[in-house]
């Protein structure tokens, strides 16, 4: 890998992660490499600016901070097909994000340039919304990219309100949901919001679209699991308030109206990551992160070699 022109994304508000994001940009700039370097956060967004005013092709982009930080990383290069090294400082679970603790920032560089590294593709979601049925293709919208999940949900300041949703899954009704709201989400987002709403965990290996009702008021509501071809249309129904809004990974992206359509599908950008540990295991990060405690007495397994 080539290191001339890198951006250094810090999370904002997070004096630790900014002193390491300047002390990165100090390093690289004594190998000789440009920096591009802002925080980013719910009111920052530094990359249409990175992007804008790079002089030359950015070979990398450093995102210090936690899963958050990552995701905002991948909306706004995946369509550049700018890598991106996440190194979880500032963070809370850490599912994208490289241990700071695992070697040094100077071992970092030398190990990128001389290309001793993985790289792991993750598949991303793209949304448009439009007036009326299928038969009307064109989008009322920009498009809208999720690296995690889609939501439809309302929001209000004033009080909890039920979401009345119609799912089409390729122009065919499915169901009807009333509760908090519809999570769209990709392999990757599954361990995110998806898990929490009781939907499964996937291996983000996988190429699929996860369908996740959120506290539906239904016992016969469940998530369901769907090829990666496929096409989700949410409708909001009963919505007097017009609160229902279309969320991607938890950042709100439109308000949706009665008579309005979601259209959900597989986007054709990917979020690429560097992956710098040598023993990478997803399933020894679910482990972790989920702190899966196992048996409530612990057997040993003596037949393992």
């Amino acid at each position: 890998m080539e290191l001339n022109q890198v951006i250094i994304a810090y999370k904002a508000g997070n004096q630790l992660s900014k002193s390491r994001a300047e002390q990165c940009a100090q390093q690289l700039n004594e190998l000789g490499c440009k920096t591009l370097v802002g925080p980013s956060g719910p009111k920052d967004n530094p990359y249409p600016v990175f992007l804008a005013s790079a002089e030359q092709k950015i070979d990398l982009a450093i995102v210090l901070g936690g899963d958050g930080t990552a995701l905002a990383a991948a909306r706004n290069l995946a369509a550049d097909q700018v890598p991106i090294l996440a190194i979880n400082i500032g963070g809370h679970l850490g599912f994208l994000s490289e241990s700071p603790n695992d070697t040094e920032f100077s071992e970092i560089w030398q190990r990128l340039l001389g290309d001793r590294f993985a790289m792991q593709r993750r598949m991303m979601l793209q949304a448009q919304t439009f007036n009326g049925d299928r038969s009307n293709m064109e989008p009322e919208s920009d498009t809208y990219l999720a690296l995690n999940e889609m939501c439809v949900k309302p929001a209000s300041p004033n009080r909890m309100i039920t979401s009345i949703l119609e799912m089409e899954i390729d122009g065919e009704v499915v169901d009807q949901y009333q509760g908090d709201g519809l999570l769209i989400s990709t392999p990757t987002g599954s361990t995110g919001y998806t898990v929490a709403a009781n939907g499964p965990i996937v291996h983000p290996g996988m190429d699929a679209l996860i369908v996740t009702p959120i506290c539906p008021l239904s016992l016969s509501s469940r998530p369901i699991v769907l090829p990666p071809g496929c096409v989700v249309s949410v409708w909001p129904l009963a919505d007097p308030e017009h609160s229902t809004k279309l969320w991607m990974d938890g950042v709100m992206a439109t308000a949706i109206w009665p008579g309005q359509r979601v259209d959900v599908r597989v986007a054709p950008e990917w979020a690429e990551f560097i992956i710098l540990s040598k023993k990478y295991s997803y399933y020894r990060t679910l482990r972790s992160k989920l702190q899966w405690a196992g048996a409530r007495i612990r057997y040993d397994n003596n037949h393992r070699n």
